[in-house]
């Protein structure tokens, strides 16, 4: 039976006994939200009595000063001071004060339907690791949400986290979500702010760990001021994170783009001009095809760097796939790769060079003479970056050893 409720006319909750194991925690990060906070409260009572669950209320205060934590101590919930500013930091500071089993975590503006506790609880002990909400599924009340936000923001971006980490979460930015405290802190989520949220989502999909959804309702905000989130700011700082902890997107994908079409390209322009109805490309486009080359090195480069530094400081899971790859693609070989690139470049410009000397080192064509310098460069500097590369990468790859 519950141990945390009483009627909404008691005055406040009964302790639970000490010989009762708590299974559930609630924690709602708490920032002068004396407005909403003794109606979250309350429903949360509420749930947990429902839920039939033995359970714990924790209010993350993070420097209230409106007289919330006046209203929290007198309805008995435990109350923990969270100096360290940010959303992200409130709920490390509650999460990690709670005692169950299971985690509950929700906003404490009234927007978010506690008496929900029961369908998160259910799919928690059927063994999900991350419960979410889905408001869509749910419902979302009139004017609780932004049309830009219900319609573009929160749709849009949930794809592109779907499309970056086949996640299955259908609302990623639903703040009302629950999660076994062990699996939580196997995700060693790192972000102090508002994408700690989102983090939580990346990292569960990342480590494979079972994700379920059930459907919840959104309210309009309890409070009188104005909320926290700032649209365009907001959502910028979502698009920023899900690239920083996907390299393939930000960096891999687009740098094998770069690389094929600038391949290709060249390719195309080596025996000479080529036309395209009216318009001739020459010598300048294959310029431009070889940046695209050496632009697109980087980014696989980049991509390499990224995902090596995000394991090691445990932002990403290791990469089996990755660890297997470096087997086989060691400094000696990245060194051989990179010799072969330069002696390549340095044959063609010894051939360029005598061409010049035929002609008493004096005019040459210009458009000829390209079609040899452009790739000599270009594999000159493809052996030197190799070579850089590689010997970067083993500076990483002994940190993580």
């Amino acid at each position: 039976m519950p141990t945390t409720t009483r009627s909404n006319s008691d005055p406040g909750p009964l302790a639970p006994p000490l010989t009762e194991a708590i299974e559930l925690s609630v924690v709602m990060p708490c920032l002068n939200e004396a407005e909403t906070l003794q109606a979250c409260i309350r429903e949360a009572q509420q749930g947990i009595s429902d839920a039939q669950v033995s359970g714990e209320i924790i209010i993350a205060d993070n420097g209230s000063t409106d007289g919330s934590l006046e209203i929290a101590e007198r309805l008995g919930v435990r109350v923990v001071n969270v100096k360290a500013k940010g959303y992200g930091n409130a709920l490390m500071g509650g999460i990690a004060a709670a005692s169950g089993k299971y985690v509950l975590m929700g906003d404490a503006d009234d927007s978010y339907d506690f008496g929900h506790v029961p369908r998160f609880l259910e799919q928690l002990r059927q063994g999900a690791d991350l419960v979410m909400g889905n408001r869509f599924r749910g419902g979302i009340h009139k004017d609780a949400m932004p049309h830009l936000h219900q319609y573009f923001g929160n749709p849009v971006l949930t794809r592109i986290g779907r499309l970056f980490f086949k996640s299955p979460v259908g609302d990623f930015y639903c703040g009302l979500r629950g999660f076994r405290k062990d699996a939580y802190e196997r995700m060693g989520l790192r972000t102090t702010g508002m994408e700690f949220a989102t983090e939580m989502v990346v990292k569960a999909t990342l480590l494979n760990l079972r994700i379920a959804e059930v459907p919840t309702t959104l309210s309009p905000d309890g409070r009188s001021r104005p909320a926290h989130l700032r649209t365009w700011r907001d959502g910028w700082r979502t698009l920023r994170f899900f690239l920083l902890y996907s390299p393939r997107w930000l960096f891999l994908y687009p740098g094998i783009a770069l690389v094929v079409i600038g391949s290709v390209l060249g390719l195309w322009l080596l025996p000479g001009p080529r036309s395209v109805g009216s318009v001739t490309f020459d010598v300048h486009t294959m310029l431009y095809a070889a940046t695209f080359v050496l632009l697109g090195f980087q980014g696989i480069a980049f991509a390499v760097f990224t995902k090596l530094f995000a394991m090691s400081e445990g932002l990403l899971p290791p990469d089996p796939t990755l660890d297997k790859l470096f087997r086989y693609v060691t400094l000696e070989v990245g060194l051989a790769v990179g010799a072969l690139f330069a002696l390549v470049g340095f044959v063609a410009s010894l051939l360029a060079v005598r061409t010049w000397g035929m002609h008493h080192f004096g005019a040459l064509d210009y458009a000829r003479t390209m079609r040899v310098i452009i790739p000599a460069v270009l594999c000159l500097t493809l052996g030197a970056q190799t070579i850089f590369v590689s010997f970067f990468l083993s500076v990483l790859g002994l940190q993580r050893r």
